[in-house]
């Protein structure tokens, strides 16, 4: 029943003490503008204005929309100066989901470079290491997922960021210290400490070890990048890493980096819904990413350079 033309007709009254003032903001004819407050007053079945003072008030009706326009209007406004902003590509929502333990030390420069070229989209990232993070990005609750375990999705499409070697980090002082290349049976007496997901998602059994049928002699979980490396430089076992993870670590007293077979290469991967393909934002979000990470990511190559999984 009341129309955004009803309340900025009934501000224009208040705001401008009668209805000839009020018409000649509008840019309307007095006679347009009784008629619209009219009508208005016989959809409500009240009266709005009140006729019989000089110059015409308004009822306290009337004075009920005025304070609800001051109240949506503004808003309305907003929203449709925000709506142009994303029509044309410079503002909107970006909700990051890494799925991936390693990633934050390429991710946090990534955004810190994009919020400068893009202050208007709201950032928020998020460590998926709880939830399903793909299911979340179709659905709309994400934008971006950073995984290197893609799911074919209908309303996802993903984008390659860069490939990079999976490895073994090792003890120096143990039977694998002084090896350079690994193969499966080399861990079937050896602890293996991962990240805690599932074992699906661990590209050592995956790619590596599961293809061989060989099972490690026992697993430990560790959250921590720089825990699992010091717990493997201490002796407690073996951890199969990518190598832009471990580079800081390679002079680590204590510390041996393998190559798993002839090299395991993998390909870090951002999910996004097919809808947000062509948007300037996105678009501008993943190719920073890519800049950065191979101007600070050391070992990693294009994926299109690297060839299928070998062991």
């Amino acid at each position: 029943m009341i129309e955004f033309r009803h309340l900025e007709t009934l501000l224009a009254i208040r705001d401008g003490g009668s209805l000839q003032e009020a018409a000649e903001r509008l840019h309307l004819t007095q006679s347009a503008l009784s008629h619209q407050v009219r009508d208005l007053e016989v959809r409500l079945k009240t009266p709005l204005l009140n006729r019989r003072t000089r110059p015409a008030r308004l009822t306290t009706a009337g004075l009920r929309l005025v304070a609800l326009a001051e109240d949506v209007l503004p808003r309305v406004r907003a929203a449709e100066q925000e709506l142009r902003r994303l029509a044309a590509g410079r503002a909107g929502r970006l909700h990051v989901a890494i799925d991936c333990h390693s990633c934050f030390q390429w991710l946090m420069p990534t955004l810190d470079a994009f919020r400068k070229d893009w202050p208007e989209v709201s950032l928020d990232l998020t460590a998926a290491f709880s939830f399903a993070p793909l299911p979340a990005l179709a659905r709309g609750d994400l934008d971006v997922v950073i995984t290197s375990d893609p799911e074919p999705l209908e309303s996802v499409a993903y984008t390659p960021l860069f490939a990079y070697e999976l490895v073994l980090a090792v003890s120096s002082q143990g039977r694998l210290g002084s090896v350079s290349h690994i193969h499966p049976e080399d861990l079937a007496d050896q602890v293996l400490i991962t990240y805690p997901v599932d074992r699906s998602r661990l590209d050592v059994y995956t790619a590596f070890l599961d293809p061989a049928g060989v099972e490690p002699a026992a697993l430990r979980t560790a959250e921590l990048t720089p825990m699992i490396v010091q717990l493997v430089a201490s002796g407690r076992g073996v951890a199969a890493l990518p190598s832009w993870a471990l580079d800081e670590y390679k002079n680590l007293p204590g510390l041996n980096i393998c190559r798993l077979g002839t090299g395991i290469w993998r390909t870090l991967q951002a999910g996004i819904r097919i809808e947000d393909a062509d948007t300037a934002y996105v678009q501008a979000f993943l190719e920073q990413a890519r800049r950065t990470c191979f101007e600070t990511l050391p070992g990693i190559k294009d994926s299109d350079s690297v060839g299928p999984v070998r062991r």
